[in-house]
């Protein structure tokens, strides 16, 4: 699996890389589905819980790990199956074990840093932007696509006139309708 060193890395991109997607989700929901003003120090806390879970989880895999290797010492026949360690198994099991406590620790170090938690909101930030900036740029280029652009403007002329007819013009005539009628009860 190559150096501990390496493999705590790695986990730690991982991670951090989940915590900033929770951390980006959050910042989405606050601001656009409940209406609120992006505030970086209110997201602080969400960035801090999000990697302490993830702390958790590589504490709770290092836990698993040293229950697997302890009872795989000594036992020296075959594996029955992926999971079923035997003695020889036991130095890797170990490092896995380190490894996964390195991780949980540098997790627990980043979420007590609030110079870390900041630049991880930012990035959550930035990618929150990323994705509306993206949504918006799709919206705007499906609806201000002329005829001469869209590939599939006359596959799909067809379809849109019928809905013009049998949606859009009911509907508006029916408005045309209600307006007459109150005008008259009015």
């Amino acid at each position: 699996m190559g150096r501990t060193a390496d493999a705590i890395a790695e986990g730690v991109a991982i991670a951090t890389a989940a915590a900033r997607l929770t951390v980006k989700n959050q910042i989405l929901v606050g601001t656009i589905a409940k209406g609120g003003v992006f505030d970086a120090a209110q997201y602080l806390d969400v960035a801090r819980d999000a990697l302490h879970a993830m702390a958790a989880e590589s504490e709770q895999a290092a836990e698993m790990v040293t229950t697997l290797r302890r009872r795989a010492r000594g036992r020296h026949s075959d594996p029955s199956g992926t999971h079923d360690y035997r003695d020889r198994d036991v130095r890797n099991l170990r490092r896995r074990a380190k490894q996964s406590a390195g991780v949980a620790d540098r997790l627990k170090a980043m979420a007590d840093d609030p110079e870390k938690l900041g630049v991880l909101v930012e990035d959550a930030r930035e990618a929150a932007w990323g994705d509306v900036r993206g949504n918006l740029d799709r919206r705007l280029h499906v609806e201000g696509m002329r005829p001469d652009q869209d590939p599939e403007y006359e596959v799909m002329r067809e379809a849109r006139m019928q809905a013009l007819r049998l949606v859009d013009l009911q509907a508006l005539s029916s408005q045309q309708r209600a307006k007459r009628k109150r005008e008259a009860a009015g």
